[in-house]
């Protein structure tokens, strides 16, 4: 099977051996978001579910880590983060032809687009501070206490995320882009001195791998935590202003050259300093290596979604292709943000 299908009958099986109080038949939908882990509504007779499996094929190194995906929301169970509710974890390839987890389906709204343009000003304002408000306690949350110290090694987050994803750009090259090359020198000669700054880090945190609840703005699950590990909260951060300073639209998802005032939504220095004064923070010095790294990470993963579309194993071909072709493009911006210092 591809990564659009699911054998419902291997699951059922496998669910009813495992999972108390469990009753099939099943109806899997596949969800039309996300390009990396192939993620299924189960619809059955004991509830709603949601099935998140490694895609078929052959894979990178390190990723698509369903367990560690399901270990991370499993210890953030009563956190103060929203998390969906953790069932199982099935590491038997044998069972569907890859690992996958099952949770609990949570009802929410999911936003796309950080425009936010269904919603009022205030509603607006009150969503983007809602999500600083999140990202604050994803970062506040005691890693020793949650059992999650060994969930990312010590030392240099930064130097270790850049030769991870530099090796990682490596793997799934498909030609050659001069960008992501020089990106790639300034980022390893620019490292800051780790300052002893040591969180568990969502990894690509943004508003569409966020659930909010249908009636109000708070937030009922954050998703998507493949790239979770411990290390350096500044990472996070820069990721949403990464995320905004890209163009608006379906495939850009940004706010680059949006009014953002006349629609209630925070300059990125106002929602840098709302962080800050949660964290207790007096501001964040060299911001621009951090956002340059997050344009080089994010350059790296739609690389290995292109190199996987173009080896049949995409969770959406086509669209994994278009993502592929804007390499350059979050490169670029790389290496505009570096030049801020």
């Amino acid at each position: 099977m591809d990564a659009t299908t699911l054998d419902t009958a291997a699951v059922e099986r496998w669910l009813s051996e495992n999972l108390e109080g469990f009753k099939g038949p099943i109806e899997a939908t596949k969800f039309n978001v996300g390009q990396s882990n192939p993620t299924f509504r189960l619809d059955t007779p004991s509830g709603q579910y949601v099935l998140r499996r490694k895609p078929p094929g052959v894979l990178l190194k390190s990723a698509h880590a369903v367990d560690r995906e399901f270990r991370v929301q499993k210890a953030l169970s009563g956190s103060g983060v929203p998390v969906a509710q953790m069932h199982l974890l099935c590491e038997d390839d044998d069972v569907i032809g890859s690992a996958f987890y099952v949770m609990d389906y949570v009802e929410g709204r999911n936003f796309d687009d950080p425009r936010l343009q269904e919603l009022t000003n205030d509603q607006r304002g009150a969503v983007i501070d809602e999500m600083g408000r999140v990202l604050a306690a994803i970062h506040s949350v005691d890693i020793d206490a949650a059992g999650l110290s060994d969930y990312g090694p010590e030392g240099n987050y930064f130097e270790r995320q850049v030769g991870r994803w530099t090796k990682q750009y490596k793997a799934s090259e498909t030609e050659s882009v001069p960008q992501m090359d020089a990106l790639a020198d300034w980022l390893n000669e620019n490292i800051p001195a780790d300052d002893g700054k040591r969180t568990l880090v969502h990894g690509d945190y943004r508003i569409d791998n966020m659930l909010f609840s249908k009636e109000g703005e708070n937030v009922v699950a954050v998703l998507d935590w493949e790239l979770s590990t411990i290390g350096h909260p500044y990472a996070d951060l820069a990721a949403v202003i990464m995320q905004w300073q890209m163009p608006p639209g379906n495939e850009g998802r940004g706010l680059a050259g949006v009014d953002r005032a006349s629609l209630g939504l925070p300059t990125d220095e106002e929602f840098v300093a709302a962080y800050c004064k949660r964290m207790g923070l007096p501001g964040i010095k060299n911001f621009g290596f951090y956002l340059a790294f997050c344009f080089f990470r994010m350059a790296g993963i739609i690389q290995g979604v292109k190199k996987r579309a173009l080896d049949g194993n995409a969770s959406d071909p086509e669209r994994a292709k278009r993502l592929g072709g804007a390499v350059p493009l979050f490169a670029s911006a790389g290496l505009e943000a570096a030049k801020r210092g």
